[in-house]
């Protein structure tokens, strides 16, 4: 994965969605950065601690709203990456799930049906039970154990009525820093271990996860092209939680005692969970001509051999080395410096 590519701007002015989330809220400061001041986010009205340049208060269900967004802004790509993907609190507020996974998109979907954009929907690898072998094609059919996949399933359907000329990708775990700090992946198993906390992960709960400096040049690629149709945008390297977990715990110096592992079936029915969900990306691969994603995590050394391989230490973990490594793709670095 070539993170140097030249690439032409999108249509621009740009709307974002999802900026709470760690794929949006990546995707916001990439964009923004490249296309000063073309690039506009909303956020849910209540949430006014998150305020910034180019940041707008919006509820998701608001049309009216929207509709005077696109009447103002004349936006000419969108990309939605919003979504509440809280497994428990979706299961025990199933309308909280399909108001804000499903009910949002077709609110968004009105709202720019009258205006000639380039629409990027996101959608996830839950929308699969993941009780086979993984590998999931884009022609496999969607059976989620969760009320949040199922909404999320539901919404790929909507969109593709919708607007068929879009670009649906399915993506996995984005690994990269959060507006909150703790909305994502890393955030969750460090914060536990920062705080001293044990954190249980599954031996049988598979994804393939991504940088989110390799997606947010993937959705710019995108962005650029026509590409209708459904894509999945998983990593090459399949990871259960627990050795996500592992990753997290060695690399970041933190107490390999504090990292516990299970089987989804010895945590419960609440919330239920997935199993391999891994995901084949060969047919976006093809469409863009390249290979969108690095291995997470990068660097070979920092790849789990078995359960116990946390507790090995050759090297010094910190936190600073996670941020560089895990956050981080190191390739942007090792660049900068040839």
């Amino acid at each position: 994965m070539d993170l140097s590519l030249d690439l032409p701007p999108p249509p621009l002015p740009m709307l974002i969605t999802g900026i709470t989330g760690v794929s949006g809220y990546n995707a916001f400061t990439y964009f923004r950065r490249q296309f000063p001041g073309q690039v506009i986010a909303i956020r849910q009205a209540s949430n006014w601690p998150v305020q910034g340049e180019g940041i707008v208060a919006c509820d998701a269900e608001d049309g009216d709203r929207l509709a005077r967004l696109f009447d103002e802004y004349k936006f000419r790509s969108v990309l939605n990456a919003a979504g509440n993907c809280a497994l428990k609190s979706c299961e025990l507020d199933p309308s909280l799930a399909w108001r804000t996974n499903l009910e949002a998109v077709r609110t968004l979907l009105r709202a720019c049906a009258n205006h000639d954009v380039r629409f990027v929907h996101q959608s996830i690898d839950l929308v699969f039970s993941g009780t086979g072998q993984g590998g999931h094609l884009e022609s496999d059919p969607t059976d989620p154990v969760t009320v949040y996949g199922q909404s999320m399933a539901a919404a790929e359907h909507l969109v593709q009525l919708a607007r068929p000329e879009a670009t649906l990708l399915r993506i996995s775990l984005p690994m990269g820093i959060s507006l909150s700090g703790h909305a994502g992946a890393i955030d969750w198993i460090q914060s536990r271990f920062q705080q001293n906390k044990p954190a249980t992960l599954y031996y049988d709960e598979v994804r393939t996860p991504t940088y989110t400096d390799c997606l947010n040049q993937l959705l710019h690629d995108v962005l650029t092209r026509s590409l209708p149709g459904l894509f999945h945008a998983g990593g090459p390297q399949r990871l259960s939680l627990y050795q996500i977990a592992q990753i997290v715990n060695r690399v970041g110096g933190y107490d390999p005692q504090l990292l516990m592992g299970c089987d989804r079936k010895e945590a419960g029915p609440m919330p239920p969970r997935a199993g391999d969900v891994t995901m084949d990306s060969q047919k976006l691969t093809e469409a863009i001509g390249r290979a969108p994603f690095d291995r997470w995590p990068f660097h070979d050394a920092h790849l789990p051999r078995d359960r116990t391989w946390h507790l090995d230490r050759p090297e010094q973990g910190s936190p600073e080395l996670l941020a560089e490594t895990l956050y981080r793709n190191p390739r942007i670095n090792l660049e900068k410096t040839v």
